[in-house]
């Protein structure tokens, strides 16, 4: 084995640099098809790139009263967690660089680490409007977690493992299955990966007319660059893992380039058509029916199986 190979794997592709220029890459797509569909022009295609290299520029203050430690490692820890999690899935439409039976599981608990991270930062300032945005990020958490663990588990339990490389498989070779016995599963993926994300509606933890920028106000320079990218990247791992269950798998770079596109620009549009929510909607509603579908949906699959049907 050439010993090169992890480094390059971990600090170019598909980690690190390939991450980070794709990232920043969609970032500004769904900017762009936001800024269309609420007529206006949008930015420039080196618009993210401009902003994340002026914030690493920026002097990093720390605030009085604050853990300086947590306060500087948080947000390196948020964006080590979402590298992390891109490992394990089918990046580029190729094989996981690492997979191990019940990555999945490990992955969804990665992806959770940005949401903890911001409210942990958050809960770490004195200042009001930082603790009422990591407040409403901590309570939206229970809201699309359980919905979106729900609508990933579908396909593993049509596939028999929860190995994403697996699940990827049988997806390219039952794709019609996939669509015909999991199409709530679907919807609920999309809308509980929003969710995760805090874009709108479901933006109440960072309402710049409520509260500025909720648990990051107190975050300048390289601090609230590292949660901004990684975002953006959680952005790119979780629209892959749902085109990878749902829209019947990602056999090469060709097809995970039309079909994560495809879902960013389903995701543009949703947040150009609703208005921000409250948190009390958000908490209330998805978690409700969000989650009640996706287990009634899972139940369905499950006693298809018991009864014999061939999924």
């Amino acid at each position: 084995m050439n010993p090169l190979s992890p480094i390059i794997t971990l600090l170019i592709f598909p980690g690190g640099l390939f991450l980070l220029a794709f990232g920043l890459a969609y970032e500004w797509v769904d900017r762009k098809m936001v800024a269309q569909l609420q007529n206006r022009i949008g930015p420039r295609w080196f618009q993210p790139l401009a902003d994340f290299l002026k914030l690493l520029a920026k002097e990093e203050i720390i605030p009085e009263g604050v853990n300086a430690g947590l306060f500087i490692g948080l947000p390196v820890v948020a964006l080590a967690a979402a590298l992390t999690a891109a490992l394990y899935v089918p990046m580029g439409g190729l094989k996981p660089a690492y997979s191990f039976d019940g990555d999945l599981i490990v992955t969804l608990y990665l992806l959770s680490m940005m949401t903890l991270c911001i409210g942990l930062a958050g809960a770490n300032t004195t200042d009001r409007f930082s603790l009422v945005g990591a407040t409403r990020a901590l309570t939206q958490l229970f809201s699309y977690e359980a919905p979106f663990l729900l609508a990933l588990l579908g396909p593993a339990i049509l596939a028999g493992s929860w190995k994403i490389s697996t699940i990827d498989a049988y997806a390219q070779s039952h794709w019609w299955t996939v669509i015909v016995t999991q199409p709530v599963g679907f919807v609920v993926a999309i809308i509980g990966l929003m969710g995760k994300l805090e874009l709108p509606p479901f933006d109440a933890p960072e309402a710049e007319s409520e509260i500025v920028s909720g648990a990051l106000t107190e975050y300048s320079g390289r601090g609230f660059a590292l949660f901004k990218i990684g975002r953006d990247i959680e952005l790119v791992i979780g629209l892959t893992l749902i085109a990878s269950f749902y829209l019947g798998g990602l056999a090469n770079p060709l097809a995970f380039l039309i079909k994560t596109l495809a879902l960013l620009i389903l995701t543009a549009t949703l947040q150009a058509l609703f208005a921000r929510l409250r948190i009390d909607q958000t908490v209330g509603l998805w978690w409700r029916i969000g989650a009640l579908l996706s287990l009634l949906q899972l139940l369905v699959v499950i006693g298809l199986q018991m009864i014999g049907v061939n999924l």
